[in-house]
């Protein structure tokens, strides 16, 4: 393998969940809390959450109050417990092939960890695919990706080098930890097809897969 240690993001890296559970929260939080503002797109939805991200967007753009996102909060994670989104096609299958390579599974996501726990928990079925260490959101924001902290812990709780790593990324703020930590980093392209995401990736990364088996075919050979 070209690597010894993948650190992944999760949502549409892993698991289609924007489609699924994140856009469809959307438009109940913008109902809930603007219910004259038309919300935007699923597309769109997707450049929002590219730049200037999630937060930003709900904070600056729609000038929610701190009482309002405790309500868009409420609501987000009422969608992510309730609702499991499948793995990409071929992706569980890479994992298990990985690790039994003696390869080294970990996360760093902006999705919590017990939900992320809980979609490798359910869709294993028996493989052995949990990864060893999972950074999500944290309230700490030197802890949150983009910072390098959750890249840097890896790397030494592992003791992985950084050339040894890579990270698997859909959104920018992957790259960003890349360049900070010296860990070469691919873009997931296999979440949707949003010509301006999919470039500004390709120019941002090291590497660029339009597709898991792709990505699969450069991991193993």
């Amino acid at each position: 393998m070209r690597y010894k240690c993948l650190i992944l993001d999760h949502d549409d890296t892993a698991v289609d969940s924007t489609a699924s559970i994140h856009y469809p929260a959307h438009l109940e939080i913008m109902r809930e809390l603007r219910p004259g503002h038309q919300p935007v797109s699923l597309d769109d939805w997707f450049l929002k959450n590219y730049s200037p991200g999630v937060f930003e967007y709900y904070t600056r753009e729609l000038g929610f109050s701190s009482d309002e996102l405790k309500v868009e909060y409420s609501l987000w994670r009422k969608y992510t417990q309730t609702i499991i989104p499948d793995f990409y096609d071929g992706f569980i299958d890479l994992l298990d092939r990985y690790r039994r390579l003696g390869g080294k599974i970990t996360v760093v996501s902006h999705s919590e960890c017990d939900i992320i726990e809980h979609h490798y928990h359910h869709h294993a079925n028996d493989r052995d695919i949990k990864p060893e260490i999972i950074f999500g959101w944290d309230t700490d924001k030197t802890k949150r990706k983009p910072h390098p902290y959750p890249v840097n812990t890896i790397l030494s709780q592992l003791g992985i080098k950084p050339e040894e790593a890579l990270i698997v990324d859909d959104l920018k703020p992957g790259a960003q930890m890349g360049k900070a930590t010296g860990v070469d980093v691919a873009a997931a392209g296999w979440g949707h097809r949003i010509p301006q995401i999919q470039q500004d990736m390709a120019d941002s990364c090291d590497f660029y897969f339009s597709s898991v088996a792709e990505f699969a075919e450069f991991l193993f050979n």
